[in-house]
Order: structure tokens, then C-alpha cells, then sequence
């Protein structure tokens, strides 16, 4: 009998159509902690296969699977192509729901009593203004009426001083950055896998720094990948645009 499986969380990757089916990555973080002696697990990659007709009825888009909290249910298979397949785990999925985000959910109650207390403030105000025109109305001709109070923002807020476009880090040793779409993978390449662990140690540092650690090693003429295949991984993870890169030796002896 198949074994069953259950992983909820958000998408690590894009979203990948094919003919008939969508796939995804997520993963799930180990239990923190194991039985005496043995080690402890830490992060457990999946890749999802969805039909397009089951995908499609959650609502879901390419944006929103990176944002949105999702459950799949599902078995494990090993019959998925390697360049399919990123995860450590292939998920044939049976069932996929979009789960209730709880962060929108406080967001917007606290919206309502933020709205609520402005109201409250608002009224308090205008009634204070009308006892102190009853006030001053007897008193002389000349006295004017309570203004309301108006924020206005001040001119200098309103034009703001464009700033500078910063350019983003590099790691070190980056000779060129160049489109992450002129890279050609060779096959060889592709049929293997990055250790998955180090793998998330470097989408870890990306998240954490905004770059990758090392720059890729490409061919300058033909931009063939040389060497870095787990950083590209990583790269094509995140969506990168563009890529740090150093340029092959060809006079190396």
C-alpha cells in the first residue's frame, strides 16, 4: 500500500509548467530534536507534481504560491527525472489547500480598531470645537471659530530629494556580473544533485546578505558554466536576474 504523506508550508521556488502538471519545491524543517545517538535532522526538501486542473482551482498564481501558506497531501515517488526533480523527495500531490494566513487575519483586526479608535478621537474632537465656539461666540465680535486641525504635510516631505540607486554587493573576487539567463548548464551538470544541506546554507546567506557567497566560474566567450553548479541552483531558487561571475583561466598549466 502507498505510503501517505502530509507537508504543509509556502513555496521555495518558482513555479514550473509542463504539459499536464505544475511543480513547485517546499520544505520543512526536522524535529528539533532525536533519540539519544542519533542526529539530528534538519531541513527536508520536496518537490510537488500538481495537475493544472487541481492547481488551478486553489486560485493560486506564480506570485502568490511564494507567499501563501499551502497543505499538500500526497505520496512519495521516485519516478521523476532528476532535472524535474530539485527536491530530495518527488510528491505526487492528491489534494493541495490554501491554508488561512494568520498574519492577515491579526492585520486586519487591527486595522478595524485602529479605524475604530480614529473615529472615536474624531467625534471627541468635533464636539470639543462646538463647546468652544458656544464658548467664544458671546464674548466679542471678533473672535473667530475653532478650525479644525489639518495635517498638512510639509513641502519639504512632499519633494523628496530623489535618492541614489545603490549598486548591490558582490561577493569577493566578482570580475562581471552578467545575465543569469546567458548561462548554459552543460549535461553533465544537470544529472547531478547538490548536497541539499549545503545547498540551504547558501540560499541561508543569500536571504541573510542579498548575494551569494562566491561568484560562478563561466567561460567568457561562450558563458558555459565551468564551475559553481550549486550556486546557480541557488541563483534560479531566489530569481536572481543577474549572477557574480569570474572568467575561466584557459592558460592555466
Amino acid at each position: 500500500m502507498p505510503h501517505k504523506m502530509t507537508i504543509t508550508g509556502s513555496a521555495t521556488g518558482p513555479l514550473r509548467e509542463y504539459d499536464r502538471y505544475v511543480a513547485f519545491d517546499m520544505r520543512e524543517k526536522g524535529s528539533p530534536a532525536a533519540p539519544k545517538g542519533l542526529k539530528k535532522s534538519t531541513f527536508i526538501s520536496y518537490t510537488v507534481f500538481v495537475a493544472k486542473k487541481a492547481f488551478n482551482k486553489t486560485g493560486l498564481t506564480k506570485k502568490s504560491i511564494m507567499h501563501e501558506k499551502i497543505l499538500v497531501q500526497g505520496e512519495p515517488t521516485l519516478d521523476i527525472p532528476i532535472d524535474e526533480c530539485p527536491g530530495e523527495i518527488g510528491v505526487i500531490c492528491f489534494q493541495i489547500t490554501v491554508l488561512p494566513n494568520k498574519n492577515d487575519k491579526e492585520s486586519n483586526e487591527s486595522k478595524d480598531k485602529k479605524e475604530a479608535k480614529q473615529e472615536v478621537s474624531k467625534a471627541q474632537q468635533e464636539v470639543a470645537a462646538t463647546k468652544q465656539e458656544e464658548k467664544q461666540a458671546p464674548v466679542a465680535k471678533e473672535a473667530k471659530p475653532v478650525q479644525p486641525e489639518v495635517n498638512e504635510t510639509p513641502v519639504q516631505e512632499k519633494k523628496a530629494a530623489p535618492q541614489k540607486q545603490q549598486q548591490p554587493i558582490q561577493p569577493k573576487g566578482t570580475k562581471d556580473v552578467v545575465s543569469f539567463e546567458d548561462i548554459i548548464v552543460p549535461e553533465a551538470f544537470l544529472k547531478t544533485r547538490p548536497n541539499p544541506v549545503k545547498t540551504e546554507e547558501v540560499i541561508e546567506f543569500v536571504k541573510r546578505t542579498g548575494h551569494l557567497d562566491k561568484p560562478l566560474t563561466i567561460d567568457k566567450e561562450t558563458k558555459v558554466l565551468k564551475d559553481g553548479y550549486r550556486r546557480y541552483i541557488v541563483a534560479k531558487t531566489v530569481k536572481m536576474d543577474k549572477v557574480p561571475v569570474v572568467y575561466e583561466c584557459k592558460n592555466r598549466l
